[in-house]
This record gives structure tokens, C-alpha cells and sequence, in this order.
């Protein structure tokens, strides 16, 4: 499956924005997606998933309460809503797909889109 992810930007903090992660290529339905971020000079992290029957739901500690994950299998794109957006959210975010994922977090994937890219001015 090919993954493009894309609405990232410069927002300022305690600002909202909301990045969508297309997908192509095969059934999207049976896919369990995730999102991950990277900030300069650090390991790419975890931030949340969404099994592939849309079910639940897990976040990283920092975004709970702040980040949605939700999905829409008809147009095949999950989202990740972001609220009260933080200095510290600035990072590139990335999406992921694994065929039937359900248990989060995880970081074997079988696809990853390449990225969009998130500033929060302070």
C-alpha cells in the first residue's frame, strides 16, 4: 500500500490542525494505521494507532487528551487531529499501515508515507 500524508504546517501554540494520511493500492479496511513523529535530532516516535476495524484507539502519554486518531475507510485516509498543539509537537510526522493491527504500540509496519512537516511556534 502506498501512504501520502500531508497538512502540516506552522501553527501556533495552543493551535489546531489536522493531518491526513491517504492510502492506495489495496483494500484500506483491513489495515491497522498508526502515526509517528521525529524531531530534530531525536529517534522517531511513537504517537498513536487505530486498529484496523476502527475499534480502538492508543496514544503516547504526551498527546492524550490532545491528539485524535480517527479513519474513514470509504475514503480511505486516516486522520490525526491535533488540539492545544505544543512547542514540543513540532517534528515531522509520518503515517504507517500493517495489515490487521490491533495492539499499539508497535513499530513493525509494512508501509510508511513519507512525512509531513509540523512547526508550533512558541
Amino acid at each position: 500500500v502506498q501512504l501520502q500524508a500531508c497538512g502540516g504546517g506552522l501553527v501556533q501554540a495552543g493551535g489546531s490542525l489536522r493531518l491526513s494520511c491517504a492510502a492506495s493500492g489495496r483494500t484500506f479496511g483491513n489495515l491497522g494505521m498508526a502515526w509517528f513523529r521525529q524531531a530534530p535530532g531525536k529517534e522517531r516516535e511513537f504517537v498513536g494507532g487505530i486498529s484496523w476495524y476502527g475499534g480502538s484507539t492508543y496514544y503516547v502519554d504526551s498527546v492524550k487528551g490532545r491528539f485524535t486518531i480517527s479513519r474513514d475507510n470509504a475514503k480511505k485516509t486516516v486522520y490525526l487531529q491535533m488540539n492545544n498543539l505544543k512547542h514540543e509537537d513540532t517534528a515531522v510526522y509520518y503515517c504507517a499501515a500493517e495489515r490487521y493491527a490491533t495492539e499499539y504500540p508497535r513499530t513493525d509496519f509494512e508501509s510508511w508515507g513519507q512525512g509531513t512537516e509540523l512547526t508550533v511556534s512558541s
